[in-house]
């Protein structure tokens, strides 16, 4: 049996927070709102201001695995 290491960096944290893959604080864990482009923590105060308005030009999201 071998143990599979389940884990994301903060890259693919943010690009799966900004294609609205995932809905969680990347600071508290949390659930986050998304205003307009805006993606805001309510709990913690943390906000990415027009983050889902760039995620494709600003970001460069690719996917690697293994």
């Amino acid at each position: 049996m071998t143990i599979t290491f389940i884990h994301q960096t903060l890259e693919q944290e943010l690009c799966a927070l900004a294609r609205g893959a995932s809905l969680e604080c990347l600071v508290c864990g949390e659930f986050v709102l998304h205003e307009g482009a805006d993606v805001i923590c309510p709990e913690c105060g943390s906000s990415w201001p027009g983050l889902l308005g760039r995620a494709g030009a600003a970001l460069d999201c690719e996917s690697q695995t293994g």
